[in-house]
């Protein structure tokens, strides 16, 4: 099957999922994993439609970013980002999903141009406490929403997660369903948050059902990476 049938069906799909779960389609966001893909595989699921492009490494990404720089389209960065790589990230996208350090916020504020909208940022919070993932702890949270609200270079928007696998749909809801409570007390506590980014290809209907407004698809797409 083509990429942009593939686009089409998920989407289809996605649709499907959020009127299951009494949501409106419109809510949730397709991000399109493009990370080991080809400029080829890209251009066809934009051919189909799909603007929101996320991407793992920064070099990749960046070149990427260039040679489709006519495009309209939206780069989030979703990887792990060190320090020494913040300013192309600055510079070249326009989310970034990852950022768990305040010295990580910071450069990426002072760094973002002028002559560019305010950086989409979404905290990583580490929901099940895996040794081998990234992301800050959940009490951190209002220190960083605090901390981010003095910046002006910085749009903090919501919260993303990478929980452990689960293959069990009840069990896969958990996860998503702790990360929106603690999105929810954010919005009553005064700020802002409208992203929750989470859900990949084996729990994104569980992610849904539990609010998620981004949900992160690479291989259900595109195939196996190169």
């Amino acid at each position: 099957m083509g990429i942009q049938k593939k686009i089409k069906e998920i989407n289809k799909l996605l649709e499907s999922i959020a009127i299951e779960a009494n949501r409106k389609p419109e809510e949730i966001t397709l991000l399109a994993v493009s990370k080991k893909q080809s400029i080829q595989k890209i251009f066809d699921a934009y051919d189909a439609g799909q603007r929101d492009f996320g991407e793992n490494f920064v070099q990749e990404g960046l070149s990427k970013i260039k040679e489709m720089r006519e495009l309209d389209i939206t780069w989030h960065f979703i990887g792990h980002l060190q320090n020494n790589k913040t300013k192309v990230v600055a510079e070249h996208f326009d989310w970034i999903h990852t950022v768990d350090n305040l010295k990580t916020m910071q450069r990426l504020n002072d760094q973002r141009p002028k002559s560019l909208r305010p950086l989409n940022v979404c905290l990583q919070i580490k929901i099940d406490n895996e040794t081998s993932k990234f992301g800050m702890d959940a009490s951190q949270i209002p220190e960083f929403i605090s901390f981010c609200s003095k910046l002006k270079r910085i749009s903090l928007r919501g919260l993303m997660c990478l929980p452990a696998f689960r293959t069990e749909f009840d069990e896969q809801r958990k996860p998503f369903k702790t990360l929106k409570k603690l999105a929810d007390k954010s919005r009553e506590n005064g700020f802002n948050i409208d992203t929750l980014s989470m859900g990949m290809s084996g729990d994104y209907r569980a992610a849904i059902f539990e609010g998620s407004t981004i949900v992160r698809l690479g291989t259900t797409i595109f195939g196996e990476r190169q």
